[in-house]
């Protein structure tokens, strides 16, 4: 098994010259080679090693996805260092609690987040410098105290020394069980945990996802997703450099359609939320056209899929969603329109992927079987064969770190159990039927999913999104009952119900509700409805941060 330096190196030998990572500066796309992202790699090497970094050491990484993200990540592993990427639109107390107990020496950032960095160094650290890029061009420059350094001047200082026979990158090489990543749990139960990440970990897991979607030298990765977390990190930057093929970094969300076609990508790695809003805009463009309304009908829906990719670049050729559950209506639906698309299942943990619906096989509604060298078992099944999905194999952490409790709770005889409920059917295919600790059991002792009820509520046009939670009745002596709360679709109901007031679309939505859940079991569906007007509140990967929800006992039943 390789490391991840010698991914690297082994794509810069065979592809020197390559475009490895296409981005945008000052509105001008700008290519870096395979050669020249070593290059920069290894003067990251040579700055952390002349700073006293050793391998073993953590070194923070904490910025939006750029061209320097990835050089740096490089740079760092490549001497047996453990990167540290934290989420860039973390609050300064998210922050300082991953800075603290990662135990980080030494900061990489940007301008854009001083002040945060600022308010960071009055809580207790371990960090003895920041590299910020532009840090030499602030006004006024930043106090000497905070031990803040230019980025690019210490690239250029770098530069002549990496060459030498003597220089970090050619002389230290890390193992295959060294620590690359330790990367914190989005939270979307607590506080996050550090889980340490393997090279071995990464590195099996993009050699088994190259088997299963046949990625080519000349495919061209759109990178949409923040680099900070697993899944965008494997599949979205190891599998490709793996591949020796390219990268294309969109400027935001907002430019998204634009970038893709000038870079005219061929895979899309995406969230399901990402997919839904690309989705939305297709059904609309099909509301409006009869034409594509009766395409659709007669079964022709690739002529519109056509129409479709040519605005994307006209080369997209298989979209990735994962980190998330995907509507299996929408899968199917684009599946129909000839567009390529595949749902895979897995957690930071896994580094990440266990599973994916590959080109050959593809199951929708299911995440599909098990990559190649994982293995999956369904632990304390029910009836019905429902148990926690475990697993084991290479891309499996090594632990969390500095928690041994945690360590300790998440492993079971060897393997690593994912928290997730579901079944296996008789084809191999992994069905998520929801997590263990949102499970509701009611007074009956019949198990509630609250996915499976949201997924019902979350057709309705007039909902945004909903969040279904168990509860305790004052009354009750066992058991838990049903509740939600939802978010109104304020675009939708304007559009179709014209101006509602406040009142108006709490009735909607509740009626919305009840319509919803119709066809369901009498004991799953909600007894109090709560209607919120905000966003429900979520991790960078959009999944909702349930632990900050509670259903209002004091509220009378729906």
């Amino acid at each position: 098994m390789r490391t991840i330096k010698q991914v690297l190196k082994d794509s810069a030998a065979e592809r020197p010259d390559a475009t490895v990572v296409r981005h945008k500066v000052n509105g001008q796309w700008v290519e870096v080679s395979y050669r020249q992202l070593l290059m920069r790699a290894a003067q990251v090497s040579q700055i952390l090693a002349d700073a006293g970094i050793r391998p073993g050491d953590r070194v923070a990484l904490y910025r939006e996805n750029s061209a320097d993200w990835i050089e740096t990540y490089f740079g760092i592993i490549s001497i047996g260092a453990v990167a540290v990427p934290i989420d860039a639109k973390l609050q300064g107390q998210e922050v300082a609690h991953i800075l603290m107990d990662s135990q980080a020496r030494v900061l990489f950032s940007s301008v854009e987040f001083y002040r945060v960095i600022e308010r960071l160094m009055g809580h207790q650290h371990h960090i003895e410098a920041i590299v910020l890029r532009d840090a030499s061009r602030m006004q006024p420059p930043p106090p000497p105290h905070l031990g803040i350094v230019d980025y690019e001047e210490l690239m250029a200082g770098a530069s002549e020394k990496v060459d030498a026979p003597d220089s970090a990158f050619g002389k230290i090489d890390p193992e295959e069980e060294s620590i690359a990543s330790l990367i914190y749990t989005s939270g979307t139960t607590g506080r996050p945990k550090g889980a340490m990440l393997t090279h071995r970990n990464f590195v099996s897991n993009a050699e088994a996802a190259m088997q299963c979607v046949n990625v080519q030298r000349t495919d061209n990765f759109l990178l949409v997703l923040p680099l900070h977390h697993a899944f965008a990190f494997t599949a979205n930057l190891l599998l490709p450099v793996a591949a020796g093929a390219e990268i294309s970094l969109i400027e935001s969300l907002r430019t998204m359609g634009e970038n893709m076609a000038e870079t005219k990508p061929t895979v899309l790695i995406a969230v399901p939320l990402l997919l839904e809003k690309l989705d939305a805009r297709i059904q609309a463009a099909i509301d409006k056209s009869k034409v594509g309304g009766l395409l659709v009908k007669m079964g022709l829906g690739k002529i519109i899929a056509g129409k479709i990719i040519a605005k994307l670049g006209g080369r997209i050729r298989l979209i990735v969603s994962g980190a998330a559950p995907c509507d299996p209506d929408l899968l199917r639906r684009w599946n129909k329109m000839g567009l390529t698309v595949r749902e895979g299942y897995g957690l930071t943990e896994t580094a990440p992927v266990l599973t994916i619906n590959t080109l050959e096989r593809n199951k929708p509604g299911t995440v599909g079987i098990a990559m190649p060298g994982i293995e999956l078992t369904i632990v304390d099944p029910n009836e019905q064969g429902i148990g926690e999905v475990a697993a084991r194999g290479d891309n499996v952490m090594f632990g969390y770190f500095n928690n041994k409790e945690a360590t300790d709770e998440i492993f079971r005889d060897g393997a690593l159990l994912t928290g997730d409920l579901g079944f296996i059917d008789d084809e191999g295919f992994l069905t998520i039927t929801g997590r263990k600790k949102n499970l509701i059991v009611n007074r009956e002792g019949k198990n509630i999913y609250p996915e499976e009820v949201e997924s019902y509520i979350n057709k309705s046009p007039y909902i945004l999104e909903s969040v279904v939670l168990g509860y305790r009745d004052p009354l009750d002596k066992a058991g838990e009952r049903v509740g939600v709360i939802a978010v109104p679709d304020q675009d939708a109901i304007s559009l179709h119900k014209g101006k509602l007031t406040d009142d108006q679309v709490e009735q909607l939505v509740r009626s919305e509700i009840k319509r919803m859940v119709k066809d369901i079991s009498e004991y799953k569906r909600p007894r109090k409805i709560q209607v919120q007007f905000e966003e429900l509140e979520k991790t960078s990967t959009a999944k909702i941060k349930r632990y900050r929800y509670a259903i209002d006992t004091r509220q009378m039943d729906a």
